[in-house]
């Protein structure tokens, strides 16, 4: 049981996780987090255009989950002020 821990929340682009480095560099990041008993971890796996064409295309995405600040909720059921700071949180480029 861990109590008081820290939050970890990462957006990565595609491209980071397209390899099996990408991979292997993901779990290393979450067993290190952990052992440093980190408490709960949730990764966002998408690109600033695949939310501009959900945006644009709503019917199109119902499905895109993303992680908004202590919850997930489908990117479509947003407000356009809940997307658009989503839209503009810092994805990272590499691991």
């Amino acid at each position: 049981f861990r109590s008081g821990g820290t939050l970890l929340n990462q957006k990565f682009l595609p491209n980071v996780l397209a390899s099996e480095e990408g991979i292997e560099n993901l779990a290393h990041l979450v067993r290190t987090y952990f052992r440093l008993n980190g408490h709960h971890v949730q990764f966002n796996v998408v690109d600033t255009a695949t939310l501009r064409k959900a945006q644009a295309a709503p019917q199109e995405y119902r499905n895109l989950l993303v992680r908004v600040a202590g919850y997930s909720d489908y990117f479509v059921d947003l407000d356009k002020n809940h997307q658009e700071e989503i839209i503009a949180r810092t994805g990272q480029e590499a691991l």
